[in-house]
């Protein structure tokens, strides 16, 4: 399976399991509870609450959680050795892991990894565009995601061609 279509997957496993967000008792299948915490942590950074809910309200880690343990390996690998690496980084940076540093110190790291100035954050900016893709994949698939996108109007009467030739 490519990476495309892995990421199409993701909406696929939101859109299949809707009553995941809500199910009582919950536990991650993949992820142990401090990569839970630090999953829930990241991802509310990348779509935090505003005034609309964030990834967090959205439960965009359990969806997360049960895509990765079903998916390839070798994507549950990679997002793994990515989480380790921003929780390596944030000790080394600032003592103390990713889940616990300030809202302020969090942003600096992905502002880091992001920007990759010294070239030597690679492993770090490849994790934060795949968590970012495949936040705003699921964030948007979920139920809260998907009335965000639609409120005020922002839907098209239809989705149809407008050219008069193109009618039927």
């Amino acid at each position: 399976m490519n990476r495309r279509d892995w990421m199409l997957v993701a909406a696929g496993v939101v859109a299949s399991n809707p009553g995941l967000g809500q199910a009582p008792g919950w536990s991650p299948r993949l992820f142990d509870a401090h990569q839970n915490e630090t999953v829930i942590a990241l991802t509310e950074a990348i779509l935090p609450a505003t005034d609309t809910p964030g990834a967090k309200a959205a439960q965009v880690n359990r969806y997360l959680d049960l895509l990765l343990a079903d998916g390839p390996a070798a994507e549950r690998h990679r997002f793994l050795e990515g989480l380790a690496f921003l929780d390596s980084y944030a000790i080394r940076t600032f003592q103390t892991p990713f889940v616990r540093c300030s809202a302020e110190q969090q942003t600096a790291i992905l502002t880091a990894f992001e920007e990759n100035k010294a070239g030597d954050l690679e492993t770090g900016n490849r994790f934060f565009r795949l968590a970012k893709q495949l936040t705003a994949r699921i964030y948007y698939a979920t139920e809260i995601g998907f009335r965000e996108l639609n409120k005020g109007g922002r839907v098209p009467a239809s989705y149809a061609c407008k050219h008069p030739e193109h009618q039927s």
